[in-house]
């Protein structure tokens, strides 16, 4: 009797940090990470909704994932060493507001295993899955169902 193999499929996330939770998006769906600059706030927005920036003359729409994920930042007096994950969302760029940026990392997505009902206290439909890896368990973000 012969056991099916999974097939390797290989990719990259980058990983980054919200309130001690690690988190990994797809590296293909990222355009760039960078420092919080000014950000023009956006009256009656959701709470979720930091404000906009001014992205090389593009506007960008700046979410505080810790936020949207029911987490409070570690940085909660001001902005400090947040960075800002800038994705592709159906043809605009959005902002994810985050602690701190880890590392690209290269993972098997045949690895990837089914998220839990929440991870660290976020509900589980807000991410693709989870890795396990010697950092711990990263939580694959689905930007998608985030940006609902």
């Amino acid at each position: 009797m012969q056991k099916k193999s999974k097939v390797s499929e290989m990719g990259k996330v980058t990983t980054f940090y919200v309130n001690g939770t690690l988190c990994g998006i797809e590296i293909l769906t990222i355009q760039e990470v960078n420092k919080v600059t000014d950000i023009t706030p956006v009256p009656l927005a959701p709470d979720h909704i930091k404000g906009i920036i001014n992205l090389r003359g593009k506007i960008v729409t700046l979410i505080d994932l810790g936020s949207r994920l029911g987490l409070s930042s570690d940085d909660e007096e001001g902005l400090g060493g947040r960075r800002n994950i800038i994705v592709h969302s159906q043809g605009e760029l959005i902002g994810l507001l985050v602690d701190r940026v880890g590392e690209a990392l290269e993972v098997d997505w045949a690895e990837m295993a089914p998220p839990p009902g929440n991870i660290q206290g976020v509900q589980g439909r807000y991410f693709k899955g989870v890795i396990k890896r010697d950092e711990g368990l990263i939580g694959v973000l689905d930007v998608e169902e985030v940006l609902k």
